[in-house]
């Protein structure tokens, strides 16, 4: 089927709580969490790029593809690592590889989007799908950090090629204009859905890493712009982190949602839709004035702050021994939280 035109899956459902106490306490921890470490600097840090806001006005897909090569390259490995070895090797941008695809390779896995499917290089051992045509090439020519890379750097130029029509902002207006037309309570799930469903078939692309990249891409939107930026604070990333807090604190197992950490927490009734049921119950704009009244980006990234080692560093394993429940009776949710130990839920991943 043709991403162009794929059927949009229905609506995801909201988590069901088994009565409103359960409700209730998610949205008294998030609430408080929002209050310890909800970061009121997310508008300014994704609308920090004034290149990528004028490569959206301007429609310059080049710049836009370029930026979105370098956020999916942070997937598997820390941020400084990933950051580090791109300062180095560089990208392979949009220019390098339009040159490539011009001088017409031989492997036919490079003729279309549709084609690259099963590529399967490797950069370690130097293998591929298509041996024959290995040494001429062009993937092994960008020194990423992975084989991987390579493949979705070529993917993603492809599917904007192919399916975009080289014009990454239209494609993404047209995807969001349709989804939009039908009013509703799932509007914004509808596209969210328009957009990311299609870009998970890029080779490589994570629910994960996609969902922040767009996140923090439409977010930096022009002001015009309103779609993208209601789309961006509407898209939740689920990492281990975040899933850890809903189950430690309880509110997975009162949702009847517990999980393995993983495809399951963006599936119906997984981490992301009780990150935005939850949210619809927390009004943003005491934290930021600018902010919209329902902001589930903003409510995922304060859970993960108040988690993670570069925020307030409470909720993880670090400082948890999941072999058993929290005994860290600092922390500002002990007396709301069940403290639910990670032994089971990780033995079961």
């Amino acid at each position: 089927m043709d991403p162009g035109t794929i059927k949009l899956p229905r609506p995801r459902a909201r988590p069901r709580a088994k009565n409103l106490a359960a409700l209730d306490h998610a949205t008294r921890l998030i609430r408080r969490v929002c209050r310890l470490a909800g970061p009121t600097s997310v508008l300014d840090d994704a609308r920090g790029s004034v290149e990528v806001a004028s490569a959206i006005r301007d429609r310059n897909t080049a710049v836009l593809f370029d930026w979105l090569v370098a956020a999916l390259s942070y997937q598997g490995i820390s941020d400084q690592v990933a950051s580090d070895y791109m300062d180095r090797h560089g990208l392979a941008t949009w220019q390098l590889i339009e040159n490539d695809l011009r001088r017409r390779p031989s492997c036919p896995k490079l003729r279309s989007y549709w084609h690259f499917c099963g590529c399967r290089y490797n950069k370690s051992r130097y293998t591929c799908a298509e041996p024959d045509h290995l040494t001429t090439c062009p993937l092994p020519n960008h020194w990423l950090r992975n084989g991987r890379l390579n493949q979705t750097a070529y993917s993603l130029h492809l599917f904007i090629r192919d399916i975009a029509d080289g014009d990454l902002v239209g494609w993404i207006d047209r995807r969001l204009n349709s989804a939009a037309k039908k009013s509703g309570p799932d509007r914004l799930a509808r596209m969210r859905a328009a957009l990311i469903e299609p870009l998970k078939e890029v080779y490589g692309v994570s629910d994960k890493v996609l969902t922040m990249a767009l996140s923090q891409l439409f977010l930096g939107a022009p002001r015009h712009r309103r779609r993208w930026r209601e789309v961006g604070g509407g898209m939740i990333a689920v990492d281990t982190l975040v899933h850890n807090f809903l189950h430690r604190t309880g509110i997975l197992r009162r949702f009847r949602a517990d999980h393995a950490y993983g495809l399951a927490c963006y599936q119906p009734g997984g981490c992301a839709d009780v990150i935005e049921t939850v949210s619809q119950q927390i009004d943003a704009r005491p934290f930021d004035r600018r902010f919209p009244r329902t902001f589930p980006r903003f409510v995922q990234h304060a859970i993960w702050h108040y988690c993670s080692q570069q925020g307030l560093d409470i909720c993880n394993g670090n400082q948890i021994d999941d072999r058993k429940r929290c005994e860290n009776k600092e922390c500002s949710l002990c007396s709301i939280c069940d403290r639910k130990t990670l032994y089971k839920a990780r033995k079961s991943q």
